[in-house]
């Protein structure tokens, strides 16, 4: 098996903002959604969002190369909320992470684990105060592993399921 290029690290540029998108593009792909289920503008609506999020949440990817090459890269931001902010900052300011994402050929390396410390850095000097994200079943003992804990949020499927009146 051939050896693999040295990876190096570093904040993303938005210049490489397609390269961001496409592999959060590969990661729903791999995740097992089919080429179908995807927008076919999922290029123009990724880089939209990360230009918004660059612009109102103080976005920012981290990338890993190889012989200048993207391999893995993971997105962070300000969590803009789920309904209205009405806490202060110092008692809750969310980081959200998305879009972490490493070519297969680079997986099982560390690289996922760098990239999310990086992450987190940023997010902590942007003074967040608890970070959130949410995980693939596929990689829920990876952020486990890292000291993510299970949250208290609760899912309904209403593709197969309705409330039920008596409970």
């Amino acid at each position: 098996m051939k050896a693999l290029s040295p990876v190096t690290f570093r904040a993303s540029p938005p210049s490489e903002d397609a390269a961001i998108a496409q592999h959060f593009y590969a990661m729903w792909r791999d995740l097992g959604i089919s080429a179908d289920g995807i927008q076919p503008e999922w290029l123009a609506i990724s880089l939209d969002f990360i230009a918004t999020a660059r612009e109102t949440l103080n976005y920012q990817a981290f990338v890993a190369t190889a012989d200048g090459t993207i391999v893995g890269s993971a997105s962070g931001q300000r969590f803009s909320g789920l309904y209205p902010l009405i806490l202060s900052a110092s008692q809750r300011q969310y980081g959200y992470i998305w879009g972490v994402y490493v070519e297969p050929a680079y997986r099982k390396q560390g690289i996922a684990t760098r990239l999310m410390q990086l992450i987190v850095e940023h997010l902590t000097g942007l003074g967040c105060t608890k970070v959130v994200l949410n995980a693939a079943p596929q990689a829920r003992s990876f952020y486990t592993s890292l000291g993510f804990s299970d949250s208290n949020l609760m899912e309904l499927d209403l593709t197969v399921n309705l409330i039920r009146e008596n409970h």
